[in-house]
Protein backbone atom coordinates (compact mmCIF):
# COMPACT_ATOMS: atom_id res chain seq x y z
CA UNK A 1 0.00 0.00 0.00
CA UNK A 2 1.15 3.57 -0.65
CA UNK A 3 -0.37 6.79 0.55
CA UNK A 4 -1.13 9.75 -1.70
CA UNK A 5 -0.61 12.94 0.32
CA UNK A 6 -0.76 16.65 -0.37
CA UNK A 7 2.72 17.58 -1.63
CA UNK A 8 4.68 20.79 -1.09
CA UNK A 9 2.79 23.11 -3.40
CA UNK A 10 5.20 25.98 -3.84
CA UNK A 11 6.46 29.17 -2.27
CA UNK A 12 4.29 30.31 0.68
CA UNK A 13 1.40 27.94 -0.20
CA UNK A 14 0.37 25.85 2.82
CA UNK A 15 -3.04 24.50 1.82
CA UNK A 16 -5.21 23.69 -1.17
CA UNK A 17 -8.79 22.76 -1.99
CA UNK A 18 -9.80 19.54 -3.72
CA UNK A 19 -11.34 20.81 -6.93
CA UNK A 20 -12.04 17.48 -8.63
CA UNK A 21 -11.16 13.82 -8.26
CA UNK A 22 -10.08 12.40 -11.62
CA UNK A 23 -10.12 8.80 -10.35
CA UNK A 24 -12.37 6.84 -8.01
CA UNK A 25 -11.94 3.82 -5.71
CA UNK A 26 -11.33 0.70 -7.76
CA UNK A 27 -9.70 2.56 -10.65
CA UNK A 28 -6.41 1.28 -12.00
CA UNK A 29 -3.67 3.92 -12.30
CA UNK A 30 -0.36 3.98 -14.10
CA UNK A 31 2.66 6.10 -13.19
CA UNK A 32 1.95 9.67 -14.28
CA UNK A 33 -1.84 9.33 -14.43
CA UNK A 34 -3.56 12.45 -13.03
CA UNK A 35 -5.36 11.57 -9.80
CA UNK A 36 -6.81 14.78 -8.43
CA UNK A 37 -7.01 18.47 -9.30
CA UNK A 38 -5.96 20.76 -6.45
CA UNK A 39 -7.00 24.40 -6.36
CA UNK A 40 -4.41 26.69 -4.75
CA UNK A 41 -4.31 30.41 -4.18
CA UNK A 42 -2.28 30.89 -7.35
CA UNK A 43 -3.32 28.24 -9.86
CA UNK A 44 -4.84 24.77 -10.23
CA UNK A 45 -2.51 21.78 -10.12
CA UNK A 46 -2.89 18.13 -10.99
CA UNK A 47 -1.41 15.53 -8.65
CA UNK A 48 -0.25 12.44 -10.57
CA UNK A 49 0.34 8.84 -9.51
CA UNK A 50 3.93 8.00 -8.62
CA UNK A 51 3.29 4.23 -8.65
CA UNK A 52 0.98 1.93 -10.56
CA UNK A 53 -1.78 0.13 -8.76
CA UNK A 54 -5.44 0.30 -7.81
CA UNK A 55 -7.03 3.06 -5.73
CA UNK A 56 -8.52 1.40 -2.63
CA UNK A 57 -9.86 4.47 -0.84
CA UNK A 58 -10.22 8.24 -1.07
CA UNK A 59 -9.82 10.11 2.21
CA UNK A 60 -11.00 13.62 1.33
CA UNK A 61 -13.98 14.83 -0.69
CA UNK A 62 -14.23 17.41 -3.44
CA UNK A 63 -14.51 20.91 -2.00
CA UNK A 64 -12.57 20.12 1.18
CA UNK A 65 -9.54 22.18 2.17
CA UNK A 66 -6.38 20.17 2.81
CA UNK A 67 -2.93 20.99 4.15
CA UNK A 68 0.51 19.82 3.06
CA UNK A 69 1.16 16.23 4.16
CA UNK A 70 -2.49 15.26 4.70
CA UNK A 71 -3.72 11.95 3.31
CA UNK A 72 -5.72 12.09 0.09
CA UNK A 73 -5.96 8.48 -1.08
CA UNK A 74 -4.47 5.00 -0.76
CA UNK A 75 -3.13 2.95 -3.68
CA UNK A 76 -2.70 -0.82 -3.55
CA UNK A 77 0.46 -1.58 -5.49
CA UNK A 78 -0.32 -5.32 -5.39
CA UNK A 79 -3.24 -4.58 -7.66
CA UNK A 80 -0.89 -3.27 -10.32
CA UNK A 81 -1.40 -6.31 -12.49
CA UNK A 82 -5.13 -5.94 -12.63
CA UNK A 83 -6.62 -4.96 -15.96
CA UNK A 84 -7.43 -1.29 -16.09
CA UNK A 85 -11.18 -0.63 -16.18
CA UNK A 86 -12.64 0.71 -19.37
CA UNK A 87 -13.06 4.15 -17.85
CA UNK A 88 -9.32 4.37 -17.32
CA UNK A 89 -8.68 3.97 -21.03
CA UNK A 90 -10.63 7.01 -22.16
CA UNK A 91 -7.94 8.39 -24.40
CA UNK A 92 -6.81 11.95 -23.86
CA UNK A 93 -9.09 12.58 -20.90
CA UNK A 94 -6.23 12.07 -18.47
CA UNK A 95 -4.00 14.37 -20.56
CA UNK A 96 -6.31 17.36 -20.66
CA UNK A 97 -5.76 20.60 -18.77
CA UNK A 98 -8.24 21.30 -15.95
CA UNK A 99 -9.87 24.07 -17.98
CA UNK A 100 -10.19 21.85 -21.05
CA UNK A 101 -11.68 19.04 -18.98
CA UNK A 102 -14.31 21.33 -17.49
CA UNK A 103 -15.21 22.70 -20.92
CA UNK A 104 -15.46 19.18 -22.36
CA UNK A 105 -17.81 18.13 -19.56
CA UNK A 106 -19.99 21.20 -20.10
CA UNK A 107 -20.22 20.56 -23.85
CA UNK A 108 -20.36 16.76 -23.59
CA UNK A 109 -17.24 16.33 -25.70
CA UNK A 110 -15.36 13.01 -25.65
CA UNK A 111 -11.76 13.96 -24.86
CA UNK A 112 -10.65 10.63 -26.26
CA UNK A 113 -11.17 11.92 -29.80
CA UNK A 114 -9.64 15.36 -29.28
CA UNK A 115 -6.14 15.90 -30.63
CA UNK A 116 -3.98 17.68 -28.04
CA UNK A 117 -1.62 20.46 -29.10
CA UNK A 118 -0.32 21.44 -25.67
CA UNK A 119 2.91 20.36 -24.00
CA UNK A 120 3.40 16.58 -24.16
CA UNK A 121 0.22 16.29 -26.22
CA UNK A 122 -2.09 17.70 -23.53
CA UNK A 123 -5.53 18.78 -24.64
CA UNK A 124 -6.11 22.51 -24.13
CA UNK A 125 -9.28 24.59 -24.02
CA UNK A 126 -8.64 25.70 -27.60
CA UNK A 127 -8.34 22.06 -28.72
CA UNK A 128 -11.84 21.40 -27.34
CA UNK A 129 -13.13 24.46 -29.19
CA UNK A 130 -11.47 23.32 -32.42
CA UNK A 131 -12.91 19.81 -32.06
CA UNK A 132 -16.51 21.01 -31.93
CA UNK A 133 -16.40 24.22 -33.95
CA UNK A 134 -17.13 22.64 -37.37
CA UNK A 135 -20.21 20.67 -36.33
CA UNK A 136 -21.53 21.84 -32.97
CA UNK A 137 -24.03 24.59 -32.40
CA UNK A 138 -23.16 24.66 -28.70
CA UNK A 139 -20.84 27.58 -29.27
CA UNK A 140 -22.60 30.84 -29.93
CA UNK A 141 -21.01 34.21 -30.75
CA UNK A 142 -20.96 36.42 -27.69
CA UNK A 143 -19.36 39.65 -26.65
CA UNK A 144 -17.18 37.84 -24.10
CA UNK A 145 -13.46 38.30 -24.11
CA UNK A 146 -10.45 36.06 -24.04
CA UNK A 147 -6.75 36.76 -23.91
CA UNK A 148 -4.98 37.48 -27.17
CA UNK A 149 -1.96 39.54 -28.30
CA UNK A 150 -2.83 43.01 -29.55
CA UNK A 151 -1.05 45.65 -31.53
CA UNK A 152 -0.06 47.17 -28.22
CA UNK A 153 1.84 44.05 -27.24
CA UNK A 154 -0.24 43.20 -24.21
CA UNK A 155 -3.00 40.75 -23.66
CA UNK A 156 -6.42 42.06 -24.46
CA UNK A 157 -10.03 41.07 -24.93
CA UNK A 158 -10.99 39.94 -28.37
CA UNK A 159 -14.42 38.95 -29.61
CA UNK A 160 -14.75 35.32 -30.52
CA UNK A 161 -17.04 32.36 -30.19
CA UNK A 162 -17.60 31.35 -26.59
CA UNK A 163 -19.74 28.89 -24.76
CA UNK A 164 -23.38 29.85 -24.90
CA UNK A 165 -24.32 30.89 -21.36
CA UNK A 166 -26.55 28.56 -19.40
CA UNK A 167 -29.53 30.41 -17.96
CA UNK A 168 -29.15 30.96 -14.25
CA UNK A 169 -31.20 28.51 -12.20
CA UNK A 170 -33.44 30.35 -9.72
CA UNK A 171 -32.96 29.34 -6.12
CA UNK A 172 -36.33 28.10 -4.86
CA UNK A 173 -38.45 31.08 -5.95
CA UNK A 174 -41.80 31.26 -4.23
CA UNK A 175 -43.59 32.69 -7.25
CA UNK A 176 -42.88 33.90 -10.75
CA UNK A 177 -41.01 37.19 -10.90
CA UNK A 178 -39.38 36.96 -7.46
CA UNK A 179 -35.88 38.35 -7.13
CA UNK A 180 -33.36 35.57 -6.49
CA UNK A 181 -29.89 35.27 -5.04
CA UNK A 182 -27.10 32.79 -5.54
CA UNK A 183 -24.44 31.99 -2.97
CA UNK A 184 -21.15 30.82 -4.47
CA UNK A 185 -18.08 29.83 -2.50
CA UNK A 186 -15.03 31.94 -3.36
CA UNK A 187 -12.22 30.09 -5.09
CA UNK A 188 -8.84 29.88 -3.42
CA UNK A 189 -7.45 32.32 -5.96
CA UNK A 190 -10.22 34.86 -5.44
CA UNK A 191 -9.80 34.56 -1.65
CA UNK A 192 -6.08 35.22 -2.05
CA UNK A 193 -6.63 38.17 -4.38
CA UNK A 194 -9.06 39.69 -1.87
CA UNK A 195 -6.73 39.09 1.08
CA UNK A 196 -3.62 40.42 -0.64
CA UNK A 197 -5.29 43.56 -1.97
CA UNK A 198 -6.59 44.44 1.48
CA UNK A 199 -3.21 43.54 2.96
CA UNK A 200 -1.43 45.84 0.51
CA UNK A 201 -3.61 48.77 1.49
CA UNK A 202 -3.37 48.08 5.22
CA UNK A 203 0.36 47.43 5.50
CA UNK A 204 1.90 49.77 2.92
CA UNK A 205 1.86 53.57 2.82
CA UNK A 206 0.58 53.44 -0.74
CA UNK A 207 0.57 56.52 -2.94
CA UNK A 208 0.14 57.00 -6.70
CA UNK A 209 1.76 59.53 -9.01
CA UNK A 210 0.71 60.16 -12.62
CA UNK A 211 2.20 61.32 -15.89
CA UNK A 212 1.50 60.90 -19.59
CA UNK A 213 3.59 59.71 -22.50
CA UNK A 214 3.47 60.64 -26.16
CA UNK A 215 3.39 57.29 -27.99
CA UNK A 216 4.16 58.74 -31.45
CA UNK A 217 7.73 57.46 -31.73
CA UNK A 218 6.98 53.93 -30.52
CA UNK A 219 3.94 53.60 -32.77
CA UNK A 220 5.93 54.82 -35.76
CA UNK A 221 8.77 52.42 -34.98
CA UNK A 222 6.36 49.52 -34.64
CA UNK A 223 4.70 50.40 -37.93
CA UNK A 224 8.06 50.41 -39.72
CA UNK A 225 9.30 47.16 -38.21
CA UNK A 226 6.19 45.08 -37.55
CA UNK A 227 6.35 42.95 -40.70
CA UNK A 228 10.10 42.26 -40.61
CA UNK A 229 9.99 41.67 -36.85
CA UNK A 230 7.14 39.17 -37.16
CA UNK A 231 8.82 37.41 -40.08
CA UNK A 232 12.17 37.12 -38.30
CA UNK A 233 11.04 36.25 -34.77
CA UNK A 234 7.57 34.77 -35.20
CA UNK A 235 5.90 37.22 -32.83
CA UNK A 236 4.47 40.71 -33.13
CA UNK A 237 6.28 43.77 -31.81
CA UNK A 238 4.05 45.28 -29.15
CA UNK A 239 4.47 48.10 -26.66
CA UNK A 240 4.93 45.85 -23.62
CA UNK A 241 8.58 45.10 -24.37
CA UNK A 242 9.31 48.83 -24.59
CA UNK A 243 7.80 49.42 -21.17
CA UNK A 244 9.68 46.46 -19.69
CA UNK A 245 12.96 47.86 -21.03
CA UNK A 246 12.10 51.42 -19.96
CA UNK A 247 11.13 50.27 -16.46
CA UNK A 248 14.36 48.33 -16.00
CA UNK A 249 16.41 51.37 -17.08
CA UNK A 250 14.49 53.52 -14.59
CA UNK A 251 14.84 50.89 -11.83
CA UNK A 252 18.62 50.98 -12.28
CA UNK A 253 18.52 54.73 -11.65
CA UNK A 254 16.14 54.41 -8.68
CA UNK A 255 16.90 51.06 -6.98
CA UNK A 256 14.50 51.66 -4.07
CA UNK A 257 11.61 50.83 -6.40
CA UNK A 258 13.13 47.37 -7.01
CA UNK A 259 13.39 46.56 -3.31
CA UNK A 260 11.23 45.19 -0.50
CA UNK A 261 10.92 45.58 3.25
CA UNK A 262 11.80 42.65 5.52
CA UNK A 263 11.35 43.56 9.17
CA UNK A 264 13.42 46.67 9.80
CA UNK A 265 15.64 46.09 6.74
CA UNK A 266 15.39 47.13 3.10
CA UNK A 267 16.39 44.40 0.65
CA UNK A 268 17.63 45.87 -2.63
CA UNK A 269 17.28 43.45 -5.56
CA UNK A 270 20.11 43.56 -8.09
CA UNK A 271 18.14 41.48 -10.56
CA UNK A 272 15.00 42.34 -12.48
CA UNK A 273 12.10 39.87 -12.45
CA UNK A 274 9.22 41.77 -14.01
CA UNK A 275 5.67 40.58 -13.41
CA UNK A 276 3.10 41.13 -16.17
CA UNK A 277 -0.46 41.21 -14.82
CA UNK A 278 -2.80 39.08 -16.95
CA UNK A 279 -6.55 38.66 -16.70
CA UNK A 280 -7.29 34.92 -16.59
CA UNK A 281 -10.19 32.62 -15.84
CA UNK A 282 -10.77 32.81 -12.11
CA UNK A 283 -8.99 36.13 -11.53
CA UNK A 284 -5.89 38.19 -12.13
CA UNK A 285 -2.54 36.41 -12.27
CA UNK A 286 0.96 37.86 -12.51
CA UNK A 287 3.40 35.58 -14.37
CA UNK A 288 7.01 36.71 -14.01
CA UNK A 289 9.59 37.40 -16.73
CA UNK A 290 12.80 36.41 -14.96
CA UNK A 291 16.07 38.25 -15.58
CA UNK A 292 14.20 40.52 -17.97
CA UNK A 293 17.23 42.82 -18.15
CA UNK A 294 19.13 40.09 -19.99
CA UNK A 295 16.42 39.52 -22.56
CA UNK A 296 16.04 41.02 -26.02
CA UNK A 297 12.87 42.64 -27.33
CA UNK A 298 11.87 39.44 -29.21
CA UNK A 299 12.49 37.29 -26.13
CA UNK A 300 10.28 39.54 -24.00
CA UNK A 301 7.49 39.54 -26.60
CA UNK A 302 7.69 35.73 -26.88
CA UNK A 303 7.54 35.38 -23.09
CA UNK A 304 4.45 37.61 -22.91
CA UNK A 305 2.77 35.70 -25.73
CA UNK A 306 3.47 32.36 -24.06
CA UNK A 307 2.12 33.60 -20.71
CA UNK A 308 -1.04 34.86 -22.44
CA UNK A 309 -1.61 31.46 -24.06
CA UNK A 310 -0.94 29.57 -20.83
CA UNK A 311 -3.32 31.85 -18.94
CA UNK A 312 -5.98 31.19 -21.57
CA UNK A 313 -5.42 27.42 -21.46
CA UNK A 314 -5.16 27.28 -17.68
CA UNK A 315 -1.63 25.85 -17.79
CA UNK A 316 0.30 28.47 -15.82
CA UNK A 317 2.55 26.79 -13.25
CA UNK A 318 3.48 27.91 -9.75
CA UNK A 319 6.99 28.60 -11.02
CA UNK A 320 5.53 30.98 -13.63
CA UNK A 321 3.90 32.99 -10.83
CA UNK A 322 6.66 32.85 -8.22
CA UNK A 323 8.45 35.95 -7.01
CA UNK A 324 8.83 39.14 -9.02
CA UNK A 325 10.55 42.41 -8.08
CA UNK A 326 8.39 44.89 -10.02
CA UNK A 327 5.01 44.63 -11.77
CA UNK A 328 3.47 46.15 -14.90
CA UNK A 329 -0.30 46.08 -15.43
CA UNK A 330 -2.12 47.28 -18.54
CA UNK A 331 -5.72 48.24 -17.93
CA UNK A 332 -5.71 50.00 -21.28
CA UNK A 333 -6.38 46.76 -23.14
CA UNK A 334 -9.78 46.72 -21.45
CA UNK A 335 -10.43 50.39 -22.20
CA UNK A 336 -9.24 51.98 -18.93
CA UNK A 337 -8.18 55.59 -19.41
CA UNK A 338 -6.80 56.10 -15.90
CA UNK A 339 -6.52 54.05 -12.71
CA UNK A 340 -4.53 53.66 -9.49
CA UNK A 341 -2.97 50.17 -9.48
CA UNK A 342 -2.62 48.39 -6.13
CA UNK A 343 0.77 47.08 -5.01
CA UNK A 344 1.66 43.42 -5.41
CA UNK A 345 3.27 42.67 -1.98
CA UNK A 346 6.07 42.43 -1.05
CA UNK A 347 6.96 44.60 -4.05
CA UNK A 348 7.02 48.34 -3.42
CA UNK A 349 6.07 49.65 -6.88
CA UNK A 350 3.74 48.87 -9.77
CA UNK A 351 3.43 50.63 -13.12
CA UNK A 352 -0.03 51.03 -14.63
CA UNK A 353 -0.47 51.47 -18.40
CA UNK A 354 -3.65 52.77 -19.97
CA UNK A 355 -5.50 53.23 -23.23
CA UNK A 356 -3.72 55.06 -26.05
CA UNK A 357 -6.00 57.91 -27.05
CA UNK A 358 -5.60 60.83 -29.46
CA UNK A 359 -5.53 64.08 -27.51
CA UNK A 360 -4.81 67.69 -28.33
CA UNK A 361 -1.45 68.74 -26.87
CA UNK A 362 0.62 71.90 -27.39
CA UNK A 363 3.61 71.44 -29.70
CA UNK A 364 5.79 74.47 -30.46
CA UNK A 365 2.98 76.75 -29.39
CA UNK A 366 0.42 75.05 -31.66
CA UNK A 367 -2.34 72.57 -30.75
CA UNK A 368 -1.46 69.15 -32.16
CA UNK A 369 -3.23 65.79 -32.03
CA UNK A 370 -0.94 63.09 -30.59
CA UNK A 371 -1.49 59.49 -29.40
CA UNK A 372 -1.14 59.83 -25.63
CA UNK A 373 -1.13 57.36 -22.75
CA UNK A 374 -1.61 58.12 -19.07
CA UNK A 375 0.92 56.38 -16.82
CA UNK A 376 0.36 55.64 -13.12
CA UNK A 377 2.97 54.54 -10.60
CA UNK A 378 1.79 53.29 -7.22
CA UNK A 379 4.55 52.98 -4.63
CA UNK A 380 5.19 52.27 -0.96
CA UNK A 381 5.99 55.62 0.63
CA UNK A 382 7.73 53.84 3.53
CA UNK A 383 10.89 53.36 1.45
CA UNK A 384 10.19 55.31 -1.76
CA UNK A 385 10.15 59.08 -1.49
CA UNK A 386 7.81 61.13 -3.63
CA UNK A 387 10.76 62.70 -5.44
CA UNK A 388 12.10 59.29 -6.43
CA UNK A 389 8.70 58.08 -7.60
CA UNK A 390 8.08 61.16 -9.72
CA UNK A 391 11.55 61.05 -11.24
CA UNK A 392 11.21 57.34 -11.93
CA UNK A 393 7.99 57.91 -13.88
CA UNK A 394 9.53 60.86 -15.75
CA UNK A 395 12.42 58.63 -16.79
CA UNK A 396 10.04 55.94 -18.05
CA UNK A 397 8.23 58.66 -20.01
CA UNK A 398 11.50 59.89 -21.53
CA UNK A 399 12.51 56.41 -22.69
CA UNK A 400 9.07 55.79 -24.20
CA UNK A 401 8.97 59.12 -26.02
CA UNK A 402 12.48 58.58 -27.42
CA UNK A 403 12.94 54.80 -27.62
CA UNK A 404 16.35 55.15 -29.25
CA UNK A 405 17.64 55.90 -25.74
CA UNK A 406 16.82 52.30 -24.80
CA UNK A 407 19.47 51.14 -27.25
CA UNK A 408 22.01 53.54 -25.74
CA UNK A 409 21.05 52.29 -22.27
CA UNK A 410 21.91 48.77 -23.45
Amino acid sequence: MSNIVVPVLGESIVEARIAKWLKKPGDHVEVGDPLVELETEKTNLELSAEKRGVITSIARKEGEDVKIGELLAVVDENGAGAAPPAAAQSGNGSKATPTARRMAEDLEVDLGVVQGTGAAGRVTKQDVRNAIAPTSDKLAPTSGSTIAPTREGQVAPTREAKIAPTPARPIAPTRSGDRTEERVRMTKRRQTIARRLVEAQQTAAMLTTFNEADMTQIMALRERRKESFKKEFGVGLGIASFFVKASIAALRAFPALNAEIQGDEIVYKHYFDVGMAVGAEGGLVVPVIRDADRMTFPQIELAIRDFAKKAQDGTLTLDDLRGGTFTITNGGVFGSLLSTPILNPPQVAILGLHKIQDRVVPMNGQPTIRPMMYLALSYDHRIVDGREAVQFLVKVKEYIEDPANLLLEG
